[in-house]
Parts: C-alpha cells; structure tokens; sequence
C-alpha cells in the first residue's frame, strides 16, 4: 500500500516492528538515534553514560512495542521511555552515592584531613571497596540493608515491600550488617599482609 504524503514515514517501521522485524528496529535507530540521545544527554548532563542507558531504552522499545494503542503516537512514547530510562540511570547514580557516604560514615575510619594529592585516589578506592563489599553481603540480608541504609527507609516500609514481618527486617539488618563487619575485616587484614 503506498504511503500518502501526510503519513509517517516510519509507520511501516514501527508495524513491522511490532510484528517482530528485526530489521526496522535498526532502521529506526539509524533514523531516529540522535535524537534520543539528545533526550538521554539532557537528563544524563554526560556523554559517558548516554550510549549504556541508549542501548536499554531501543530493547526495551524492541521489546515493549506490542503495547502501543495507536502506533502513530511512537515517537511521544519512544520519548518518555528515553527520559524515563535516563531519570533513572540519574537516581541510580544518585543512589550509589548516598550509599557510598552512608558507608563512609558507618565503617570507613576517617584520617585528619591532609592536603595529599592523591587524596582524591585514595577516597575512590574506598569507594569501590565499599561497593564491592555491600555487593558480597547474601542477597536475602544486602536487599532490607540498602533499602534502610540508601533509601532510608523505615523497618515497616521495608517489611511491607518485601513482604516480611518488621522483625524480620531487624534481623537481616543485624545480620548484613555483621556480613559487611566481616568483610570489611578480612578486607583489611587481606590488604596488610599484603604489604608486609
């Protein structure tokens, strides 16, 4: 069926598209590229995260297509998944953070202030021993550990989320927090003897 001059261009993309066309996915993204990373580097404000969030915003349109009512309002809807995906990646982001100066302040041992200038490299490893320390607490004990810690959360809050009694909240926070005691531990010892 030929097109008329008022129709979308892409509106045949977007059918076989929903139809299961592989090819019209890469199609849309030669065409239409650009413009959603614009969309995700307004939110994002850096070019180092743009082409992650970019590549879950085309699966997740690749994926989610079916569910367009009316496939003519694809670009208003390709649009709220880029700025949703990217005003998430930000709160991700925001998270990690928070996370890292709540450990900071629960576990990290804080030397005086010195004008060092590898200070900066200094608070980055710890940084990333942080997380990585977080990241090997047993999942069941790390989740009601980041929602109290990160999300500040109250123990009721996190019990009706995770669908677990307020007690047993408490008892996961004890126990992740003793796992993270541990780690951070053995963490320390690990790295003293290795400079002996």
């Amino acid at each position: 069926m030929p097109l008329t001059r008022n129709e979308d261009p892409d509106q045949v993309l977007i059918q076989s598209l929903v139809e299961g066309d592989g090819e019209a996915l890469m199609a849309l993204v030669r065409r239409h590229g650009r413009w959603v990373r614009g969309v995700l580097f307004g939110v994002l404000g850096t070019v180092e995260d743009v082409e992650d969030v970019e590549q879950q915003v085309w699966l997740a349109f690749w994926q989610r297509c079916g569910e367009l009512d009316d496939t003519s309002r694809w670009r208003n809807w390709l649009y709220r998944m880029a700025r949703n995906a990217a005003i998430d990646a930000v709160r991700r982001s925001t998270r990690r953070r928070k996370l890292w100066q709540g450990l900071k302040d629960l576990f990290v041992q804080h030397p005086a202030p010195q004008p060092r200038p590898d200070r900066n490299a200094i608070v980055q490893e710890e940084h990333q021993r942080a997380l990585a320390a977080v990241r090997r607490i047993p999942e069941i004990y790390r989740e009601a550990f980041v929602l109290r810690h990160l999300e500040g959360m109250s123990y009721q809050q996190i019990a009706d989320l995770i669908g677990v009694a307020p007690e047993t909240v408490g008892t996961r926070l004890v126990r992740a927090r003793r796992h993270l005691l541990r780690i951070l531990k053995a963490d320390r010892k690990d790295d003293s003897l290795g400079t002996e």
